[in-house]
């Protein structure tokens, strides 16, 4: 962690990978339970880097959230490739548990080569579709007993599904679909006991606000090169035949004749 920038806020990444530092010292003898309780409830409390870096600046690793660099001058926006999702980086999150509860992992977040998920009386949300990969491939860890998981993957990724399930199952609808050329692939493997792991291929919120867009414009570029204006399709005929007298003055003439075979 850094002191260059302690106001900027925290994302719901920089605080999971905060948590893993707690959990491995945990493990590691670093920190007792009550300890370890106190610190992982401040880093899910936490809103700024600055609040975050004292809970782990005398553990190992205690570096492992470092405030970005914030750039003054505007930079070109990603192309969004898959070369680009690819990072290699460090993961954001390598695992999650839901006993009688649930968890999500969705947003922007580094997927490792190994998500390890578990759930018991309860479920998870496991989003893919805005995600970065450690790996181009990376296997997807699900057990549910009793619960169940929902693994999202982006359109463009190979899935291949493994997991075994016992009155219960896993999702294979999404399997035999050609990925894209360098997109990731994703592994779903793991456990099922009355319980299931589900797997959709979905776009993103932006993409389909984007794929309407495009319609509308596609829809709009046929009826103007019909070389017909919108509203002159709308228009009454009668009104636009010069030779026709105006509506008023038919219904007048037919008041004279009423008039004249009446006297």
């Amino acid at each position: 962690m850094t002191d260059d920038a302690p106001e900027l806020r925290a994302s719901d990444a920089d605080r999971e990978r905060v948590a893993e530092v707690l959990r491995d010292a945990l493990a590691e003898g670093r920190l007792d339970m009550t300890e370890f309780e106190e610190r992982l409830d401040a880093t899910y409390r936490a809103r700024t880097y600055g609040e975050l870096a004292p809970i782990t600046r005398d553990l190992p690793d205690g570096t492992a959230v470092v405030a970005p660099k914030v750039s003054m001058t505007k930079e070109p926006a990603a192309t969004g490739d898959w070369a680009g999702r690819i990072t290699g980086g460090e993961p954001s999150s390598t695992w999650a548990v839901a006993v009688m509860s649930g968890f999500q992992r969705k947003g922007r977040w580094t997927v490792p080569r190994r998500f390890n998920s578990f759930a018991f009386w309860g479920g998870g949300d496991i989003d893919l579709r805005e995600a970065d990969f450690a790996d181009g491939e990376v296997v997807i860890n699900c057990v549910a007993i009793m619960g169940g998981m929902n693994v999202v993957v982006p359109p463009g990724v190979e899935v291949i599904v493994r997991g075994i399930g016992i009155m219960g199952g896993f999702d294979h609808r999404e399997e035999g679909v050609p990925g894209d050329p360098g997109a990731p692939r994703v592994i779903v493997t793991g456990f099922a006991f009355w319980g299931g792991v589900g797997v959709e291929r979905k776009l993103t919120r932006a993409e389909k606000l984007r794929i309407k867009e495009e319609r509308r414009q596609e829809k709009l570029e046929r009826r103007q090169s019909r070389g017909r204006d919108p509203l002159e399709r709308d228009s009454d005929p009668k009104e636009l035949d010069p030779s026709r007298p105006p509506f008023h003055d038919l219904h007048g003439d037919r008041r004279e004749r009423e008039r004249r075979r009446d006297s």
